[in-house]
């Protein structure tokens, strides 16, 4: 191997922002590579980094190219006779972008369907796609960097193929687990009619033999998590999700790397959907993005009264309902509540129904609105995030950034980045224990407490407003991991 030559990083994921974002997922993708190309071999002491996004050509990113080159048209093995695939190749800040074509993935579906096995034949034609577009390519694989379920098989699929196939042989690979309990499940036929074969491995309960995530678990070199806390809590029975024994088994290969924020998109000295633009040095200003928002909703405009926000997917994972039973136990005090989002029709109706209770304070905007939760960051004071679990979040980093105090559950990276200590210097919001709408209550009394001091509460803000979650710490992190696997460590 040339020691000029970079490493050849061949990051796959299902959806990448700015082409196509339906989750956290398609944040992290969209960042992540850019933030490894720019570290400079000096920095790790090493090659430079050679880092190329692959996902799959989704319907929805046709319109937002503004150049597109096929590079390579390939065929994916399949029992039942080759599968025809296409490549088309374009840049995205700097990233080289690799799209994916086939009749696997078709032009009229959403990135991700309620039909398990829709995504599982798309997802899994695409993951072994990804391998043999990089062969199409003549790119030399030195690590394969998958994310979560959907392009885990491309792990499992490359130990399978790595003995015997010398453009492979070298290859590394790296799984990334966003989010655990989404493993692929239903997936389990489509395995099957790719020719996939069972993991024989005893390491894996017998259940998990042939879903897409503990596959690629089992085969990757190294597992990572999207945040430090993650990576020790799925070593536990409680979130370990029936995979906790196995994890234990080779947790020296098992770490989590906080996800970071693309800093230059979410700056409120510069955003230009918030009505007023500000900075640490000007919370003055930032009031008058607080009375905005009252005005908008029809709340009564007093900065003093503690405007609570909510920003969210709704499902159980997010804890709301502890929050909507949790504003109930502490309707005594003063406060404002705004929701943002959709999701699981129970929980809409939950919001909807505290709206009804409390028609002065509560606001329900049951809504996907990018704009509106921006403006929301820039105009609340409190962001609840009162998550069962959370593999890292981003948006306690958001709202921080913004100042915004968040309060969360103290689980996962919600505790890895948010301090809540009154004694610490870097104290930046507020964290409770136990899922449950009593801790939740007595949490939101502590913080409203400190909102009605001032100065108290300003500290909070700058602290958070000056809090260093850029990529570049994260960024080198994973240059090191790759580093290791390749035997290059400095």
């Amino acid at each position: 191997m040339s020691e000029q030559r970079p490493i050849n990083v061949l990051f796959i994921a299902s959806e990448a922002a700015p082409l196509i974002k339906v989750g956290g997922l398609g944040d992290v993708a969209g960042s992540l590579p850019k933030a490894l190309r720019k570290i400079l071999p000096a920095k790790m002491k090493g090659r430079a980094l050679d880092v190329r996004l692959v996902i799959p050509f989704h319907s929805a990113i046709t319109q937002r190219l503004d150049s597109l080159q096929l590079v390579a048209a390939f065929f994916v093995p399949h029992p039942k006779g080759k599968i025809a695939a296409r490549a088309f190749q374009t840049s995205v800040e700097g990233v080289p972008v690799y799209l994916i074509e086939g009749s696997s993935i078709l032009s009229d579906q959403s990135v991700y369907s309620s039909d398990p096995r829709v995504d599982a034949n798309k997802f899994i034609f695409f993951s072994l796609a990804a391998l043999e577009m990089a062969r199409a390519i003549s790119w030399p694989v030195d690590i394969l960097h998958a994310n979560d379920w959907h392009t885990a098989i491309s792990v499992y699929d490359l130990k399978i193929r790595r003995p015997q196939d010398p453009f492979f042989k070298e290859t590394k690979s790296v799984l990334s687990m966003h989010n655990m309990p989404y493993m692929g499940a239903g997936s389990e036929s489509v395995i099957y009619e790719f020719g996939i074969p069972e993991c024989t491995c005893h390491g894996l309960p017998e259940w998990a033999r042939n879903i897409p995530l503990p596959l690629g678990m089992f085969a990757a070199d190294y597992l990572l998590t999207v945040s430090p806390n993650y990576a020790n809590e799925i070593l536990t029975p409680q979130y370990g999700c029936g995979l906790q024994d196995f994890l234990n088994s080779r947790k020296e290969t098992v770490a989590g790397i906080l996800n970071g924020l693309d800093e230059t998109k979410w700056d409120p000295n510069s955003d230009p959907s918030i009505h007023f633009n500000y900075g640490p040095a000007q919370l003055n200003i930032r009031k008058k993005n607080k009375l905005a928002l009252q005005t908008e909703f029809g709340l009564d405009k007093d900065e003093n009264i503690p405007l609570l926000i909510l920003i969210s997917r709704m499902d159980q994972q997010k804890g709301i309902d502890l929050a909507v039973q949790g504003l109930r136990l502490v309707q005594d005090l003063d406060w404002q509540v705004i929701f943002l989002g959709t999701g699981d029709p129970i929980i809409e109706a939950a919001c909807r129904s505290l709206e009804v209770e409390l028609p002065n304070r509560v606001r329900a905007a049951i809504r996907f609105d990018l704009n509106l939760s921006r403006r929301m960051y820039a105009g609340g004071d409190v962001l609840l995030i009162p998550s069962r679990y959370e593999p890292c979040g981003l948006t306690q980093m958001i709202a921080m950034r913004y100042g915004c105090v968040p309060l969360a559950r103290s689980t996962g990276g919600l505790k890895d980045t948010i301090v809540d200590d009154s004694e610490n210097e870097s104290n930046n919001g507020f964290l409770f224990e136990e899922a449950s709408p009593e801790d939740f209550a007595t949490t939101i009394r502590r913080a409203i407490e400190v909102f009605l001091n001032r100065k108290s509460w300003q500290l909070l803000q700058v602290n958070g407003m000056k809090s260093d979650f850029s990529w570049e710490k994260s960024a080198m992190e994973y240059s090191m991991i790759y580093q290791k696997l390749l035997g290059e460590e400095a």
